[in-house]
């Protein structure tokens, strides 16, 4: 009996399809669709034809974030063009034609693809792509055919109460799904818009540090605020026990807020920026590799990098080398005899140390900046002479020309013939018992 059923049933079925595919309207619905399509491809076309910075390839070469961005934009064309005209199409099919699912059936298709061309273009994260493409796609083509209304009152009625809170499956898929998408949202629009920041080239440095902080701090606390409300948390609510909890918060993370509001001030008075060479009053130096609103990043020499609190440049003195002038003055100390020509000795010396393609040198520059020897004190051995040079940077690391330039000083000394010194001591022998001798004679 039941067979029967079903086999009238698939019966009913086939013969009802026979009778929708061979109905003129359907035939009309295709060459609607049909029709859209193309014309959709044509407009997409012709608007990349005259705005070339929406073609894909374009991507390629662009430098930009921002056009970058725009390009990608360009695969997304056609689908909305499709979507808006088959949109359209869907309520004249069923006025004119009393039927439109073939529309409505294309409608949901160009929908799906305009999500897809979104996740691949878009998102570049591997698993966030995978999970939308796997999770998010088919509970929107749920959503296009009705069926997601009676999904979710089935994970609604799964529930758990606790206390006064009732957690449902459906709660928690919201929350993980609407927060991932958030979060993703988030660090895509941050990363955008420090990108864009950082190549807006008529602001200075610092400017641009502090405009990419605020934008981030912003983006980020307004996804928190959108993903308290998915979670259902009354924000009022939030607000007067925030207060109290505030206050409670702001004796225990004191340290914590002073290093936020340290930052922020470091990044409004220009005080440090990136790149800027920088000696505590401890005695560690490095160069600044990051500025972040609790701490600032030092790397040293030998490649360490020392995590040091804001707030040790708003409370503590500290040394910035390089804060407005890059160009700094280093001196090499030496030593000849005392019976050195020495006002040959320091045209040598200038001119050694001029040599070097680090030190500025030559007419171009300024009088006080070239190279000058003198003599610095006259000592037990010798005499105690300095060169004094400007350079651009920091005589160390990568930078460093102390070293070659004692090498290049001790290299001329020995081709013009001086002496360097060393420590000379006078002896005396004094014989005691031929003195003794003499007081008892007398």
């Amino acid at each position: 009996m039941m067979l029967d059923n079903l086999d009238d049933k698939v019966e009913q079925a086939v013969h009802k399809a026979v009778e929708v595919v061979f109905q003129p309207e359907t035939y009309t619905q295709v060459a609607i669709v049909l029709a859209i399509y193309a014309v959709a491809w044509l407009v997409a076309q012709r608007i990349r034809k005259y705005a070339p910075i929406l073609d894909a390839h374009y991507d390629e070469a662009a430098v930009h974030p921002v056009r970058k961005f725009i390009s990608r934009l360009g695969a997304l064309i056609f689908p909305t063009v499709a979507i808006l005209m088959l949109r359209i199409s869907v309520e004249i099919s069923e006025t004119l034609l009393n039927q439109g699912w073939l529309v409505q059936l294309a409608l949901i298709i160009s929908i799906l693809l305009i999500a897809y061309s979104i996740i691949h273009n878009f998102v570049r994260n591997k698993f966030l792509a995978m999970a939308f493409r796997w999770l998010g796609i088919p509970l929107l083509f749920l959503h296009l055919v009705g069926l997601l209304g009676g999904l979710i009152e089935i994970l609604e009625s799964i529930s758990v109460n606790l206390g006064n809170i009732e957690i449902s499956v459906y709660g928690i898929a919201r929350v993980a799904i609407f927060g991932s998408i958030l979060f993703w949202l988030g660090r895509v629009s941050s990363q955008t818009g420090r990108d864009f920041i950082s190549h807006q080239e008529n602001l200075d440095v610092r400017t641009r540090e502090v405009a990419a902080k605020l934008y981030e701090v912003a983006i980020f606390f307004l996804i928190f605020l959108l993903l308290l409300q998915i979670m259902g948390i009354n924000l009022t609510t939030l607000a007067v026990f925030g207060g109290a909890l505030g206050v409670g918060l702001g004796f225990g993370l004191q340290a914590i807020a002073s290093n936020f509001i340290s930052g922020i001030i470091i990044l409004m008075d220009r005080s440090v920026s990136i790149g800027d060479y920088v000696e505590l009053e401890d005695g560690r130096t490095g160069f600044v590799r990051e500025l972040n609103m609790r701490s600032t990043t030092l790397e040293t020499f030998d490649g360490k990098d020392v995590v040091v609190p804001n707030e040790k440049f708003i409370a503590e003195i500290f040394t910035n080398w390089t804060h407005k002038d890059k160009s700094q003055r280093y001196r090499v100390d030496f030593s000849v005899a005392y019976h050195s020509d020495v006002r040959k000795l320091v045209e040598i010396i200038k001119e050694v140390v001029a040599s070097h393609p680090q030190v500025f040198s030559g007419e171009d520059v300024p009088f006080e900046e070239r190279p000058d020897c003198e003599i610095d004190s006259f000592g037990e051995s010798g005499i105690n002479m300095f060169v004094e040079f400007w350079m651009e940077g920091v005589d160390d690391g990568k930078n460093r020309v102390g070293g070659d330039l004692l090498l290049m000083i001790l290299e001329a000394l020995q081709e013009h013939g001086f002496e360097i010194p060393f420590p000379q001591r006078e002896v005396r022998v004094v014989n005691r018992h031929s003195s003794g001798n003499r007081k008892q004679g007398d």
